[in-house]
């Protein structure tokens, strides 16, 4: 590292956002603190701001300005509302953007366009506005370097044959690893009846619900499909998934002359949240790090498309391309928030997103404005479907025709 670089981050009192932090005071003074910028968590992001005393803080909820500024110290400038978190992702060299779901994307666009490094840990954003943040990524400067543990996998993995960060004429596949979640190894059957504590009891990883439950249904890791695809320029027929459930093989690739790379280590996000922050170098403080003599097996199983029918429902969403991601997307979102709110059974989340699939006609963007009517119109049919699972009503029950 020969300068200190500043950093923002978006989502700052979230599990990323707080990690993040972990691993800006563990580099001692190779980072310095720009903006923090949270949506509703005003104590913990004016106990943020006294700690790391940044030049500006933001919150989404403007209702809570006043709040925030009679809590943060003397002089910081505190923005508010709608477009706060996006202002503040101009503020440095690395973006981090920790912000949950689809709200996300303002600062996806926002850092991108002002030619930024973006440490992307808000997947929703890529996957719903892809083509539009594919231009983004053309901007001068631009970066975009992924926190996902499985797409930090994967661009290690990539970096390592050849230096490029995108598919190339070596690449047979890539293969991301899912842990499984709570559910793995069990029959549709068995999930009838499970509890939203039930689902956010995740066995490797410590994350927010929403994501917890995306783990638990696998919508998560098709999600993940799509951003491999946009990320790195393989084609879906070349992007596999597997289960593991130790979460230490990160994801792999695999060459046209039969070797696999792959990357391991403990499962900690500290560790891709700090590649993104050094790259292309590397942290002195080390995350992750494996103790071989007690690491004990690893195991690797193929998902089950019928359990857990979000992953072939992404695949098909991917493959229909255009504005099927950011339906899918909203829809999931809507599902999810049902779920949580013990209005929805888990195995009725499925089968919500795909009434929504069946009914929405995906078309290509041509801005910012048609993928939030998509992204509306995916939440709005989810609504629909949402009350006729309360009310009794049927909804599809089956896998569908989505392929993995």
């Amino acid at each position: 590292m020969t300068a200190t670089r500043t950093v923002c981050l978006a989502g700052s009192t979230g599990s990323i956002g707080t990690q993040a932090l972990e691993v800006i005071e563990a580099c001692g003074g190779d980072f310095e603190v720009a903006s923090l910028g949270a949506s509703s968590s005003v104590a913990l992001l004016a106990e943020q701001a006294r700690r790391w005393r940044p030049p500006r803080v933001a919150i989404a909820d403007a209702a809570r300005a006043a709040e925030l500024k009679s809590l943060v110290p003397p002089g910081t400038e505190v923005l508010a509302g709608e477009g706060a978190l996006a202002a503040i992702a101009e503020d440095a060299d690395i973006v981090v953007n920790g912000v949950v779901g689809f709200a996300g994307l303002a600062v996806t666009l926002a850092a991108l366009k002002a030619g930024r490094r973006l440490a992307l840990a808000n997947k929703e954003s890529l996957i719903a506005a892809g083509p539009i943040v594919q231009r983004a990524r053309q901007t001068p400067g631009a970066e975009l370097v992924p926190v996902d543990s499985e797409h930090c996998a994967v661009h290690q993995c990539l970096r390592s044959v050849g230096g490029a960060h995108f598919a190339g004429p070596a690449l047979r596949r890539i293969v991301l690893t899912a842990s499984g979640g709570p559910f793995r190894g069990r029959s549709l059957h068995e999930l009838a009846e499970v509890t939203v504590e039930d689902a956010l009891a995740h066995p490797t990883w410590k994350m927010g619900p929403k994501i917890t439950v995306d783990s638990s249904t696998l919508m998560n890791k098709g999600l993940e499909v799509i951003e491999a695809h946009l990320l790195f320029g393989a084609g879906y027929d070349q992007i596999d998934v597997v289960v593991h459930p130790q979460s230490i093989v990160h994801s792999m690739v695999e060459l046209t002359d039969g070797a696999t790379i792959a990357q391991l280590s403990m499962p900690d996000m500290r560790l891709p949240i700090g590649y993104a922050l050094s790259y292309p170098g590397r942290m002195t403080s080390a995350f992750g790090a494996i103790d071989w003599a007690t690491l004990g097996r690893l195991e690797f199983e193929v998902p089950d498309p019928v359990a857990f029918r979000c992953l072939p429902l992404a695949y098909e969403a991917g493959r229909q391309g255009g504005t099927a991601p950011a339906c899918l997307n909203g829809a999931n979102e809507v599902a999810v928030d049902g779920f949580l709110k013990g209005r929805l059974r888990w195995v009725d989340i499925p089968s919500v997103i795909e009434g929504v699939m069946q009914r929405f006609i995906a078309s290509e963007p041509r801005d910012l404005e048609d993928v939030l009517a998509a992204d509306a119109e995916g939440r709005a049919l989810a609504t629909e479907g949402v009350e006729r699972a309360v009310a009794g009503h049927s909804l599809p029950s089956g896998p569908g025709t989505a392929r993995g």
